[in-house]
């Protein structure tokens, strides 16, 4: 059973179609990659598909439940969670205090103390950097610090916008390797990001989308050896 599914989602920013009839599949633990070209409707559908957007048509069914009405924290507290493109971290807030907005809605302090050690453990960085303000950090370790705070609340599924937007190549491979370990946690991820490469190297599936609709899909392998991938979206 798939754990989301997209059933001909189309959605709007006043009257121009930004998503037409797009249908998408998300298994349980599975890394799912999104590609296209800027306007293509990448991020509009990560939108949709937490509430942010609302949807015209179609719909948005999460562990076999139709949610497209429900409202974003209903969403959020379903398990499906957003790290927005840009990290929009709070800068004048610290590390902790940022990681700590991702779990608002939690109340038993226990449990978060728990779920911080553990996200420590994953981000030794932060554990370091845990009383820096967030506007002192580097890019990457911003990008660390919007990644915990969407993971802080337990995801079962997890939207990754754009996470190596603007980044050194060296902490991009550290944002790979992190994809990598919330996979091995059985944490289902849609990926949306510009370097194509990557994103199929580090996914089970793809989804081509072009002008708002999705022209191709596969696995990422398939998806890597087509031909019209590799002259668009590959630079080959």
């Amino acid at each position: 059973m798939n754990l989301l599914e997209v059933q001909q989602l189309t959605a709007a920013y006043d009257n121009v179609l930004a998503l037409k009839a797009v249908s998408i599949e998300v298994q349980a633990g599975e890394v799912v990659a999104v590609l296209g070209a800027n306007g293509a409707g990448k991020s509009t559908l990560l939108k949709t598909i937490v509430g942010l957007v609302a949807s015209r048509e179609g719909r948005v069914v999460f562990d076999g439940q139709d949610i497209a009405t429900q409202k974003p924290h209903q969403r959020l507290e379903l398990g499906i969670t957003l790290c927005p493109e840009g990290r929009r971290l709070f800068p004048q807030m610290t590390v902790f205090e940022n990681i700590r907005m991702g779990a608002y809605r939690l109340k038993d302090r226990g449990v978060f103390r728990r779920r911080l050690a553990l996200l420590y453990d994953m981000f030794p960085k932060l554990a370091e950097r845990g009383k820096q303000v967030a506007s002192s950090l580097s890019g990457g370790e911003q990008q660390m610090v919007a990644i915990a705070r969407a993971l802080v609340s337990q995801p079962r599924l997890l939207l990754l916008d754009e996470p190596t937007l603007g980044l050194a190549p060296k902490m991009i491979h550290e944002v790979a390797r992190l994809v990598r370990l919330i996979h091995a946690e059985g944490i289902a991820v849609i990926l949306v990001e510009q370097n194509a490469k990557l994103a199929l190297r580090i996914s089970d599936r793809g989804y081509v989308l072009e002008n708002g609709a999705v022209s191709l899909v596969g696995q990422s392998a398939d998806l890597l050896a087509d031909r019209h991938v590799q002259q668009i979206y590959l630079g080959g």
